[in-house]
């Protein structure tokens, strides 16, 4: 056989062996993780030629739709209770939950300089609604309601409260002057690593329980390579370059 045929077809073997080792992961997204994970998807594909095909929602409506069989293989949470609580229900691969970003909360408005750097607008602003993700399915919203609470504010505010089913939809409620301002995730407001538009107070991490959200495998994907690969792709230098750059901790 002449040299080039046999370098051809060993290069037909490589590519066929490496597509057959390429799998598919459904996988669960909490909304603050929108943009960081559009952003790593299509690199984790390059990389490992496996394909994350990727569903946004609530934590809490993620939880009921598994419960109710929805097939996803690997969740990334907006917290880490749920994904415990699902430890304990033996509905995941044992082992394999960490925590792949640490979220901070952010008062912002798509106004310039209608949120001050303090977050004294809260107490002296004239505002009429206030955007606000459902405290019982977003951790975001409950971290929220939590910030509310320990400045001695929540009464007085919670009538204003205009609820986004998820954090995602509270940040749209406000991005669209629906509310003139609103608490969401900093990584919906971070462009290139710094916020760029409109106006913010950082919630300090002290003024609510810390948001660690957790990522685990679901039983159904025990032996998915494609689950196990992202979940150690989550892990490394270019996931988490990204995730960073998103204002998230580790």
């Amino acid at each position: 056989m002449p040299p080039f045929r046999s370098i051809t077809i060993a290069a037909l073997v490589l590519v066929a062996a490496a597509g057959a080792q390429a799998a598919e992961v459904n996988v669960a997204v909490a909304a603050n993780f929108t943009a960081p994970m559009q952003k790593i998807a299509p690199l984790f594909e390059a990389d490992t030629g496996h394909k994350a095909v990727l569903s946004f929602g609530a934590t809490g409506k993620f939880y009921a739709q598994m419960a109710n069989g929805a097939p996803f293989d690997v969740f990334l949470s907006a917290d880490d209770s749920t994904p415990a609580k699902m430890d304990k229900e033996e509905r995941t691969v044992p082992g394999s939950r960490f925590t792949y970003a640490i979220g901070r909360l952010v008062l912002w408005s798509a106004q310039p300089s209608y949120v001050d750097a303090q977050g004294q607008v809260l107490k002296t602003g004239d505002f009429k609604h206030i955007a606000i993700a459902n405290p019982k399915l977003a951790p975001y919203g409950l971290a929220a309601t939590q910030t509310l609470q320990k400045l001695g504010l929540l009464d007085s505010v919670q009538p204003r409260f205009v609820q986004g089913e998820n954090i995602g939809q509270t940040f749209q409620f406000v991005s669209t002057g629906n509310a003139p301002l609103g608490f969401v995730a900093l990584s919906q407001v971070m462009v290139d690593g710094k916020i760029d538009k409109g106006s913010y107070w950082q919630v300090p991490d002290e003024m609510h329980e810390p948001i660690r959200q957790d990522a685990v495998v679901l039983r159904r994907a025990e032996v998915n390579p494609a689950a196990t690969a992202l979940m150690q792709y989550l892990k490394g230098d270019k996931a988490r370059a990204i995730i960073k750059a998103y204002g998230y901790g580790f």
